[in-house]
């Protein structure tokens, strides 16, 4: 229930603040005093988007406050959003001079989507001419399983849909996580098979490096090591034979001398090895070819080490070979994502039966309920004036499950006999509106939870008979809810249990916008002024005095 109500510095209100009670509480006014500024500013509190024209000063913040009793009921939601609840919950909007706007719950700031979904359990707002909720299809299910008694089903039933639709995404998830776990694992195995076709334990980088070098220079090779061996081993002029006359004459003075012993010692080593260098380097030439096709092997082995380094971002033959290893024993399965993706598919299967389950029981009460409510309806339509009035509610099964179970619903109507009744939102006039809606909130008062429900001049174009009758109606609808209703008719205004007064007044030359409760002379008064005009009567009063009876 709405309790208090705390504006300041918006629009036209400076300071305004308002007491509120059970049952039926009726605000009237004159056109123009500011009751759309006030209705405005309890928008705010739905969470709807915030005007900085509409603070009063640039340099003041706005500030706009609801305070609501609230039963243990809502205790679930404060928890499932980190809030503290309160019995006596305060909502409050503040618009700051620069056009932010923030949002608290018992002075915790929230977001302004955590705020509409707190809100719009708590207020429901209905301006004239507004009919979008009696369009909507969440609107019509919770009209029809209110009467059908299915609060607890429907409750259970949606808390099922989440764990289902938690089910169904994590199983794509999972699907998804296997189908890309594959690829990836395709693509090592490529990895795999190049560095195992590279023969790593067999193959050494020096060796190949050494032998490539050796081929591609075989020529150059070649030329110099037969120079070199013409140079040594030439007739006459060979270095060779010019040693060997060397190590003659040196080893005729060797007996001579120790020293020279140890020197010829020395000589015939080096003149040894010197000899044995010659005959390796022929060795070399005579073995040296130029075979093309050998180049082209080593070439392309050294090609695949060099794209496997860039490929591993390594620089070693023994880097290559870690990572061959850690791949060779990876665990390349997936039976763990297997497993989940089994258990969450026999989840689901679970989850589905329960929902069939569910959602058949759904559809089969409300079945039974449409005709009482096609009844109720009409019986307050014919009430409202609507003599002619047919509705009906049409349910239409669906293959996949939703937020209220396996169908869709439509509404028709046609207010006039002998035409064909067509969905509510092409077959409603606008002179039919307001007592369409109001007689589903009657029915829906009746049978579900509903939040403080604000009506705002729906009953605009309506009197005599009717009037009364609206208003005969809201005092009913408020036997089981809180109902606030803005109205410039007598007959609903004297049916309030408690009444309030808009007024625009002046005060140290700034026009102010304020409301004030009215006793019960004053209610009497407000009553004839609005049955008489701005001049009340004495008929006016008598008139007013019956209408309160």
């Amino acid at each position: 229930m709405l309790s208090r109500i705390f504006i300041q510095n918006f629009a036209l209100i400076d300071s305004l603040e308002i007491t509120l009670n059970k049952g039926l509480q009726v605000i009237t006014g004159e056109t123009g005093a500011g009751k759309s500024i006030i209705l405005g500013a309890l928008r705010l509190i739905l969470g709807e988007r915030a005007d900085v024209k509409s603070t009063q000063s640039s340099e003041t913040k706005s500030i706009v406050e609801a305070e609501f009793n609230l039963n243990e009921t809502f205790k679930f939601f404060f928890e499932e959003n980190d809030l503290d609840f309160e019995n006596q919950t305060i909502i409050r909007r503040e618009i700051l001079p620069t056009g932010k706007s923030r949002a608290f719950v018992n002075d915790v700031p929230v977001t302004l989507e955590t705020l509409k979904k707190l809100s719009e359990k708590l207020i429901d707002i209905h301006s004239q001419f507004e009919t979008s909720n009696l369009f909507d299809e969440e609107y019509q299910f919770r009209m029809i399983d209110g009467l059908s008694k299915n609060k607890t089903l429907i409750t259970n039933y949606q808390q099922e849909f989440l764990v289902y639709k938690r089910l169904v995404k994590e199983l794509e998830n999972f699907k998804k996580q296997l189908l890309e776990g594959n690829k990836e694992n395709d693509y090592k195995v490529f990895l795999l098979e190049e560095l195992l076709e590279a023969n790593l334990d067999e193959f050494d980088l020096e060796e190949v490096q050494d032998q490539l070098s050796k081929h591609e220079n075989a020529e150059t090779i070649i030329e110099n090591l037969s120079l070199i061996f013409n140079k040594m081993d030439a007739e006459e002029i060979g270095v060779l034979d010019s040693l060997l006359d060397v190590k003659t004459k040196l080893s005729k003075v060797a007996s001579l001398s120790h020293e020279f012993s140890r020197l010829n010692q020395r000589f015939e080593e080096t003149f040894v090895e010197l000899k044995d260098l010659v005959f390796d380097l022929q060795n070399e030439a005579e073995h040296m070819e130029t075979n093309p096709q050998t180049l082209l092997d080593l070439s392309s082995r050294l090609n695949k080490i060099n794209t496997l380094f860039l490929k591993h971002k390594v620089n070693s033959v023994d880097e290559l070979k870690a990572i061959r290893d850690e791949m060779q024993n990876d665990q390349t399965g997936f039976a763990e994502l297997e497993f989940l993706i089994e258990s969450t598919e026999k989840q689901i299967a679970a989850s589905s039966q329960s929902l069939e389950k569910a959602s058949n029981e759904l559809s089969q009460n409300r079945k039974k309920a449409i005709p009482n409510f096609i009844k109720k309806t009409e019986k307050l339509l014919n009430q409202l004036g609507l003599e002619k009035a047919k509705i009906e509610v049409q349910l239409t099964e669906v293959e996949s499950y939703n937020n209220f179970g396996k169908e869709n619903i439509q509404l028709l109507f046609q207010a006039n006999a002998g035409f064909p009744l067509k969905p509510i939102q092409t077959a409603i006039s606008g002179g039919e509106r307001s007592r369409v809606m109001l007689s589903i909130k009657k029915l829906m008062a009746e049978n579900a939870e509903l939040p403080t429900l604000i009506l705002d001049e729906i009953d605009t174009g309506v009197s005599g008979k009717v009037a009364e009758e609206m208003g005969n109606v809201m005092k009913d609808m408020s036997e089981n809810m809180q109902l606030i209703v803005i109205t410039h008719l007598a007959q609903v205004a004297a049916k309030g249990n408690n009444n309030y007064k808009v007024i625009k007044r002046e005060v140290s030359g700034k026009t102010q916008t304020t409301i004030i409760p009215l006793n019960h002379d004053e209610k009497l008064q407000e009553i004839a002024q609005l049955l008489s005009g701005s001049k009340i009567t004495d008929a006016a009063v008598s008139q007013a005095r019956e209408l309160m009876k």
